[in-house]
């Protein structure tokens, strides 16, 4: 049963250059339990998709339509064009978000006690040292060591690691049902990047949460995602069970991707292929396929074909593409 469905979600932001359809159309339901990686370059709609879903896109600019269906305990509930009164007591409790850059995200004038107790306060109407004792709980769960002490001190008192972990056990301090992490291990060395990984996943056991992992990271995909969703110029491309993906994409894009990246069961000698030209303007994206200008396998497919749009379709079971040289395959099967 899904605990998250977005169906047809559309992003757009008013510029003075024209207007950007930062999501055009996205949809698929992530299950209890299950890790559900998004990646694709800067500027393909993995971060903008998840700030609509915990409400956090300027209003004043943004067009929003498509829903997000979040079962919650006390029902279910669409995300997108929720009051900001109701959004409030969902985003937090029922879904939370660890952000790329915990230091941005984390108040320097504030104590991290300060911030991880009002984190619980805003949801549970109990005392306040209730709401210490569980950021003491949460600081030693995600291996802060003398969490009572640590309370008391800032966040540029922190290295980066122990930052994005205090981040972690703010985005647990209401045990959500949803957790999304964006890059959770940018700009942290390889040691540390593994660390936050395996707590991640650990904690994912213990709370028994849903996890949506945004990433470009090919390597932090394999080992720890269920699922993969890729997306570009603002569409989902190709979705597929991880081992399923790795071991046979078929979006040109994802290939390229798969291919950019080092693989230890290949030769020394082999050069790594990077994906030509540039992500295409999402204002000016027009009606085609958005990858066909640097798509090495159009010339395969008829003059004209990837001028419209294809459809994200089942070509194999669980395992959908969008792409035009799989449209004879999909309709045969």
């Amino acid at each position: 049963m899904s605990l998250l469905q977005v169906r047809d979600l559309k992003v757009s932001f008013k510029t003075p250059d024209g207007v950007v359809n930062a999501v055009a159309g996205v949809s698929f339901d992530l299950k209890a339990g299950e890790t559900l990686a998004i990646v694709g370059e800067s500027g393909s709609g993995k971060s903008v998709s998840n700030l609509a879903y915990m409400g956090l896109l300027p209003t004043a600019k943004t067009t929003i339509t498509g829903s997000v269906i979040l079962k919650t305990d006390a029902g279910e509930v669409d995300l997108i064009g929720l009051p900001n009164e109701e959004m409030r007591k969902i985003r937090g409790k029922d879904i939370a978000m660890i952000f790329q850059d915990p230091m941005s995200a984390l108040h320097p004038y504030y104590t991290i006690g300060d911030q991880l107790i009002e984190a619980h306060q805003v949801h549970n109407e109990v005392d306040k040292s209730v709401s210490r004792d569980r950021a003491i709980e949460l600081l030693s769960l995600v291996g802060v060591a003398d969490p009572a002490e640590r309370l008391k001190a800032y966040p540029h008192q922190f290295s980066g690691g122990m930052r994005q972990r205090v981040m972690i056990a703010m985005a647990l301090m209401n045990n959500p049902k949803v957790l999304i992490a964006d890059e959770p291990t940018t700009a942290l060395d390889v040691t540390v990047q593994a660390q936050i990984l395996k707590l991640l996943s650990d904690l994912q056991k213990k709370f028994a949460m849903a996890v949506i992992l945004i990433t470009h990271d090919l390597g932090v995909v394999a080992g720890s995602a269920d699922r993969v969703n890729v997306m570009y110029g603002g569409r989902l491309v190709e979705s597929a069970e991880v081992n399923a993906l790795y071991k046979k994409p078929m979006m040109p894009y994802t290939v390229g991707l798969l291919d950019s990246i080092p693989r230890m069961d290949q030769g020394h000698g082999k050069r790594l292929r990077a994906i030509p030209g540039q992500p295409p303007s999402l204002i000016t994206l027009g009606q085609g396929c958005a990858f066909a200008a640097r798509c090495d396998r159009k010339a395969e497919l008829p003059d004209g074909t990837c001028d419209t749009n294809p459809e994200l379709k089942a070509v194999e079971s669980g395992h959908l593409v969008r792409c035009h040289l799989y449209d004879r395959k999909a309709a045969s099967k």
